[in-house]
């Protein structure tokens, strides 16, 4: 993924009083990196690298104040194409649809209901790492870039992150002026669906047009991964309760018999295409949150908390509680191992 969102990472430790060639080389990177917004870092790299730079900080809103700088341009072709949408549910769904094509690990959602709307950012590929920061940078930029579409007179009805509330939130309150919650189901913000239909001034349907065949193009280049494709929407349906062969099979335009038929020839099926979303989605929300095993089964629409027990036991060899457990005394272990 381009650097160009994380950019602001060297101006941020400067100004939390680190030296920002000295502390990125001692992470491992060059500065250099950052200085031009197309330089290519990958997505598990990211999210390792904001939360050294929080635990070197001791700042654990690290990467809040880097996605501070985010605009929508961040986001490369898509985020230029959602600016030249006619409207801000077509922007929406547009950076839904295409995000992929900038980031690797994560996926972004449009949950309707009556009278609201949740736009979530969730994390498929977090690296064996914690998330918490890169959560905080996702979140922030998702408000900045829906600010930029409605307007100074926008305001969130709700900012949420699936990690735990960190010990000071007055940057982000400020920041964000809505009622925070973490320790949440899901990570992104909520608002009044009437948001949804606001014109955009500055839409330019010919350059729209023109963005369109070019991310066309792009999408050629993976069409040939189709299970990559099912994968990720599948992450997404699950998010939003519509996790079933059927729905899916009417979001790529085939049949369900279609669908199994083209993953077989893949070498795989939607039941562990399902599976592996819910597993790896369970497996963010015993990391990153403390919601309880049942509240987590109804996240995941597992019919009670043991049979959401015996289905992570499956993919990992271990139940959810001891798994839960063992994550949280490595990262003590680790953490007490870090230099001050």
């Amino acid at each position: 993924m381009r650097i160009a969102p994380v950019a602001s990472i060297p101006r941020v430790l400067e100004h939390l009083g680190f030296d920002p060639a000295a502390t990125l080389a001692e992470m491992g990177f060059d500065l250099a990196l950052f200085e031009n917004p197309e330089n290519v870092i990958p997505y598990t790299a990211r999210n390792r690298l904001l939360e050294q730079c929080a635990n070197k900080t001791r700042c654990r809103h690290f990467g809040h104040l880097v996605a501070r700088n985010s605009t929508a341009s961040s986001f490369g072709i898509a985020g230029c194409l959602i600016q030249q949408s006619p409207d801000v549910g077509s922007a929406l769904k547009a950076l839904v649809r295409y995000l992929h094509l900038h980031v690797d690990g994560a996926v972004t959602y449009l949950d309707e209901d009556a009278g609201s709307v949740f736009f979530g950012y969730s994390i498929i590929d977090p690296g064996n790492g914690e998330t918490e920061q890169i959560t905080h940078a996702a979140v922030t930029a998702i408000f900045n870039i829906l600010q930029r579409l409605c307007g100074d007179e926008w305001c969130p009805s709700e900012v949420c992150f699936t990690c735990q509330k960190p010990e000071n939130t007055r940057p982000m309150r400020q920041y964000f002026k809505a009622p925070l919650r973490f320790n949440a189901g899901r990570s992104g913000i909520a608002l009044s669906n009437e948001w949804l239909g606001r014109k955009l001034k500055e839409s330019d349907p010919e350059l729209r047009q023109l963005l369109q065949a070019q991310i066309d193009q792009i999408e050629e280049r993976y069409a040939h991964d189709f299970a990559e494709q099912v994968r990720r929407v599948t992450h997404t349906a699950v998010l939003t309760h519509h996790a079933n062969a059927a729905h899916i099979a009417g979001l790529f335009s085939v049949h369900e018999r279609t669908l199994n038929r083209r993953l077989r020839e893949c070498g795989t099926c939607f039941r562990e295409l399902l599976d592996q979303s819910r597993y790896e989605i369970s497996q963010r929300l015993l990391r990153d949150s403390t919601l309880s095993l049942s509240e987590i089964a109804d996240i995941m629409d597992y019919a009670s908390a043991s049979a959401f027990a015996r289905a992570f036991r499956r993919q990992s060899g271990t139940a959810p509680a001891l798994w839960r457990l063992q994550l949280q005394e490595n990262s003590d272990d680790h953490r007490a191992q870090q230099p001050s």
